[in-house]
């Protein structure tokens, strides 16, 4: 029997009652439930000075990334600042490179307070390919974000969706993590037989 995947939660946001926490404790739910060890990278809780890379080992650098580099799948979660991702991300993500990513699956997650998250998936989605991340097509993008969600003590950080259709999509992504942890897609095309002229 295989091992389980490994899947991290990357939490882009450094708000106390963060929405963007909340939607990834759903995303690591559905991973576990499907099968996954799971773990949150909650960035608030680490040490991490704005990257220099004339520094080695800054802060919790090394054991934030660590996690990472030792996850079989991640999934990326932020606020929208500004049209695009939180600094808090950034900066973490600049520390991260190929090491931490190539050959990873990704997923990501945006949760909006407006109406607009299209573009910080775009940027993620651009940022990982940098470092060679496989990123899943399934994206979840949460528009007014604090409307989303409902004060229940039974649920996951008190807080329950108040739409079953955009509960599904999040958790959607936590098993999509968990089936294609171990995916080794082959970028190699096959060979177009040589036409005869």
């Amino acid at each position: 029997m295989p091992a389980a995947p490994h899947v991290v939660a990357v939490s882009g946001s450094i708000r106390e009652e963060s929405y963007t926490r909340t939607a990834l404790k759903y995303v690591l739910h559905a991973a576990a439930e499907a099968g996954a060890e799971t773990t949150l990278l909650d960035l608030r809780e680490y040490d991490l000075p704005v990257y220099d890379p004339d520094i080695e080992g800054q802060g919790d650098s090394e054991a934030a990334k660590r996690i990472v580099r030792d996850a079989d799948a991640v999934a990326l979660g932020t606020p929208v600042y500004h049209g695009s991702y939180s600094g808090a991300l950034k900066n973490f993500h600049d520390y991260c490179g190929w090491d931490e990513y190539e050959d990873t699956t990704v997923g990501l997650l945006a949760t909006a307070g407006g109406g607009s998250y299209g573009s910080t998936l775009d940027h993620l989605r651009i940022t990982v390919r940098g470092v060679h991340g496989w990123v899943l097509p399934h994206q979840v993008g949460l528009r007014n974000a604090s409307n989303k969600f409902e004060a229940d003590p039974d649920a996951i950080d008190g807080r329950a969706f108040i739409e079953p259709k955009l509960e599904e999509r999040v958790e959607k992504l936590g098993r999509m993590l968990t089936e294609y942890a171990f995916i080794t897609p082959d970028v190699n095309a096959p060979e177009a037989p040589a036409v005869d002229d």
